[in-house]
């Protein structure tokens, strides 16, 4: 599928990866809706901080995909959906676990809906490594069991789930698109990486974090959008779960040392229980097999973890970035 000068929907167009893959469409040649999360305040995420020749070639569209009138509003004409809104942080969902339930499966099968009764020619779902849980083998492909460690991965499973159904029951045109750790500028400070380097940035020399031993698989966000076109460029790809990964794994502790590195070589690591998950929904590995991405499309991560990383502190660095995030707190 050629993207230009199709009419493309973008759920979730306000956030991290949302309003880095509505720039990406934009170079594309794509003809942009950006659904956002209604808000009173008129506010619009990330996407205020476009500049306004950017902005003037978005449609916005505001509502909540938990709604499935405001759905169908935004769905209707488009040719292509991009279905990024949902509630992502783990610590939150486990006291707040309706509310996942509500946004991840309901909003996903509002999506779907939608969908099949106007006939969409691509759909891409985006699921999450953490569907997977701990590591059983690796690198984690995409037939990897499913384990629900959070309410949260519960929720994506399900919402996954619900798209294959759509996929088989109706042959929707859908694709579910699992990125795993995605990390970059604008991303929230419930995440690792912005954890530590506003910490570093703000002038902490000892930097609060949780569990050390885990691992993760990495990706740059701008990685991570291009495999979301890749995907929703190829032909073979409906009906697919699709891994967007590196085929490399890093412990939270190296990581946070490497950044130090290149902030503060001073500042040390210290334990904070506050941030511990539960020992049996700790995810203690992910290391994603990226085979299929490769197989299927034309996308090659571009971008190494240090050079991310360079980028994503230069982005941290500028003040006017820097004064959005409270590094004094624990961000759930």
């Amino acid at each position: 599928m050629d993207l230009k000068g199709k009419r493309v929907l973008v759920t979730g167009a306000d956030g991290f990866i949302g309003s880095h893959l509505v720039e990406k469409l934009l170079e594309e040649g794509c003809s942009v809706k950006a659904f956002v999360f209604y808000n009173s305040f008129n506010t619009w995420g990330w996407l205020d901080s476009f500049p306004k020749e950017k902005l003037d070639k978005i449609e916005i569209f505001t509502g909540d995909v938990r709604d499935p009138n405001g759905v169908r509003t935004a769905i209707k004409d488009c040719d292509v959906v991009f279905h990024l809104a949902a509630l992502i942080a783990i610590p939150y969902s486990y006291h707040s676990p309706d509310s996942y339930v509500d946004t991840n499966i309901k909003g996903t099968l509002n999506i779907l809906q939608a969908c099949k009764d106007f006939n969409i020619e691509k759909l891409i779902i985006t699921s999450t490594s953490e569907v997977y849980g701990t590591a059983q083998y690796v690198p984690i492909d995409e037939k990897h069991p499913k384990q629900g460690q959070s309410p949260y991965s519960a929720t994506k499973i399900g919402a996954d789930a619900m798209a294959e159904s759509f996929y088989r029951s109706f042959d929707v045109p859908v694709t579910v698109v699992r990125p795993f750790n995605t990390y970059g500028p604008r991303q929230s400070a419930r995440a690792v990486i912005p954890t530590i380097i506003t910490q570093l940035l703000n002038g902490k020399e000892e930097i609060k974090l949780g569990a050390l031993h885990p691992t993760r698989d990495l990706v740059f966000v701008k990685d991570t959008v291009d495999g979301f076109v890749e995907i929703a460029k190829s032909d073979n790809t409906n009906g697919q779960e699709i891994n967007i990964a590196t085929n490399n794994e890093i412990s939270i502790g190296d990581l946070a040392h490497n950044i130090i590195e290149l902030i503060n070589p001073k500042a040390k690591i210290i334990s904070d229980e506050e941030r511990l998950r539960p020992d049996k929904s700790e995810v203690e590995r992910l290391y994603g097999d990226n085979k299929k991405i490769k197989e299927l499309t034309n996308w090659n991560a571009s971008h190494s973890l240090k050079e991310g990383l360079k980028e994503t502190i230069e982005w941290f660095s500028v003040k006017e970035n820097l004064n959005n995030y409270k590094s004094d707190i624990y961000n759930v």
